[in-house]
């Protein structure tokens, strides 16, 4: 008999019934079943040619072989998410799709593409850093037909836009790939679940931040992470070779499976990497229409703040990193079954609730911030994260070994500083207390599960009433669903764009100091005041 082929982690992944996507019969060809080696490499073989275009820890699950007994332990990174918003959401305004049916005909704008043959849809995409979103929308009557949520798979390109960026310029167009076939992934599941041909999909909204977008659409995105740090399709409308920064092509020019002459649409970027997502979330809350002073805090790799006082509105976006998406957190996950997503501390003890009710495996982004504001009311933990008795860790989960190291507080203390100085630096722009914002909209993965008095606690959000927090999920994919529906929508945001300030946050004076002091884990000052162009905290 001939010897058994040797065995690969796609093998050991069907023995624990884990879902490894894939669509190439495992031959290395689709490049969709990477996975991230987390210990116990050295039992597997070299990399083979299929796989020249990760770096360790990542491999494809089908070309990895074991070459003895011992044990490795390994993620999807493609997995399935929570979905952080409900599958119908109510419209701010009358439907009117720019794709439409005239006398049987189906026309996008203008423009006729074939008679209608049986219903008519669009797709709303957030492509995040960290995740991917997608909403498959009827476009007669405005209703969800299917939703979806799974990890971006680039996450072997690194954790934030910047590694990203450096990744494209060595590897061009494997990010791109890795995301459009996510994509397609989710469709053929859809179009399974609901009967729904490809070929009744005429539109697609994509909205991401700048550099997500840009990777989306083909685009080379070098100088997003070069000074002035703005998209080529900025610096074309900056030298007078366009006329918008929003994108459009046709579907089979990023090889998506709808319908060939379907278009693909982004909306315009705010400004450097104040992207095409939070254009969308202002769609989405009607951000600025009230006339009143708002904030709006979408909260990812990179977290986006706007504010308004009414007159003038100002944008910045703060390189948070992953850390409270469970990136480069001993024990921090996404939002997915088995994260702890809250925790108290009751008579010394920690309590808990995980996602799906499964046991624990982690923390997620919420969870994360429940037990620093834990930690810190119960005198565990001091506001530069020092542990009683200059303990390296506290334990979390008995038995089940998961901890909070000073490392981890330390990542959370960087990410964490980067939000606080986004929202004071803006308010200090504008000479806006916290007390007197009338809404803050709060955007993003976990904002939904967020406890908004634990966030204030450790400086997490500026200290505006908790009552007048708005939590608005995703809000870039509720957005992008009303800009599919609308095309009144979409003259409006431009008009709002135009009227944005875009603030470089390390250009101001005191930005070091405020960062620095921004690292501790205590609530923002609740109110502005000025002393010699710094704030006294």
């Amino acid at each position: 008999m001939p010897p058994d082929p040797p065995r690969t982690l796609f093998d050991l992944a069907d023995a624990a019934a884990l879902r490894v996507p894939t669509s190439c019969r495992r031959n290395g060809r689709c490049r969709e079943c990477i996975v991230e080696v987390r210990s116990g490499d050295q039992h597997l073989g070299a990399c083979t040619e299929a796989e020249s275009f990760l770096e360790p820890p990542f491999r494809l699950a089908c070309q990895a072989q074991l070459i003895d007994g011992g044990d490795v332990d390994f993620d999807i990174v493609r997995r399935r998410l929570r979905i952080t918003m409900p599958s119908r959401t109510s419209l701010r305004r009358r439907p009117d799709p720019p794709v439409h049916e005239i006398n049987g005909v189906i026309h996008c704008g203008n423009e006729p593409i074939e008679p209608m043959h049986g219903g008519m849809y669009g797709l709303a995409v957030d492509v995040g850093t960290t995740t991917i979103v997608l909403e498959l929308v009827n476009l007669v009557s405005g209703r969800s037909a299917a939703i979806a949520a799974v990890e971006n798979p680039q996450r072997f390109g690194g954790s934030d836009v910047m590694n990203r960026i450096s990744y494209d310029g060595l590897h061009p167009g494997e990010l791109r790939q890795a995301a459009r076939r996510a994509i397609n992934s989710e469709l053929r599941d859809i179009y399974a679940q609901t009967g729904i041909s490809r070929r009744e999909v005429y539109e697609i909204v994509v909205v991401g931040n700048a550099t997500m977008r840009d990777l989306f659409f083909g685009l080379d995105v070098t100088s997003i992470g070069e000074r002035p740090y703005k998209s080529i399709s900025e610096l074309e409308l900056l030298d007078g070779r366009r006329t918008s920064t929003e994108l459009s092509c046709r579907a089979w020019e990023v090889g998506l499976k709808v319908h060939p002459k379907a278009r693909v649409w982004s909306p315009p970027l705010i400004a450097s990497h104040v992207g095409s997502d939070v254009a969308a979330d202002l769609v989405a809350t009607g951000f600025g229409s009230s006339g009143e002073i708002e904030m709006l805090v979408d909260v990812g790799t990179n977290t986006e703040v706007v504010i308004t006082d009414g007159r003038r509105t100002v944008a910045a976006s703060c390189p948070a990193g992953p850390a409270f998406e469970g990136g480069g957190i001993a024990f921090g996950m996404q939002a997915s079954a088995g994260a702890i997503e809250s925790i108290q501390l009751r008579e010394g003890r920690f309590e808990w609730r995980t996602i799906e009710d499964e046991p624990p495996t982690g923390l997620c982004g919420s969870g994360l911030i429940d037990l620093v504001a834990e930690l810190r009311r119960s005198g565990r933990m001091s506001a530069k994260g020092v542990f009683p008795d200059r303990a390296q860790s506290i334990e979390v989960v008995s038995g089940r070994g998961i901890t909070f190291s000073r490392a981890d507080a330390s990542a959370l203390a960087q990410a964490k500083a980067a939000n606080t100085v986004g929202q004071w630096i803006l308010l200090r722009v504008l000479g806006v207390d916290p007390s007197n914002v009338r809404r803050l909209y709060l955007a993003g993965g976990f904002a939904s599960y967020v406890n908004i008095e634990n966030a204030i606690a450790v400086g997490f959000l500026a200290p505006v009433d908790p009552a007048r927090v708005i939590k608005v999920g995703n809000g870039a994919l509720r957005g992008a669903r009303e800009l599919l529906l609308s095309a009144s929508a979409r003259a409006g945001l431009d008009s709002l764009i135009r009227t944005i300030e875009h603030i470089e946050l390390e250009t101001t004076q005191d930005f070091f100091e405020l960062f620095v002091d921004g690292c501790q884990f205590k609530p923002l000052p609740a109110a502005i005041v000025a002393h010699h162009g710094r704030v006294a905290v």
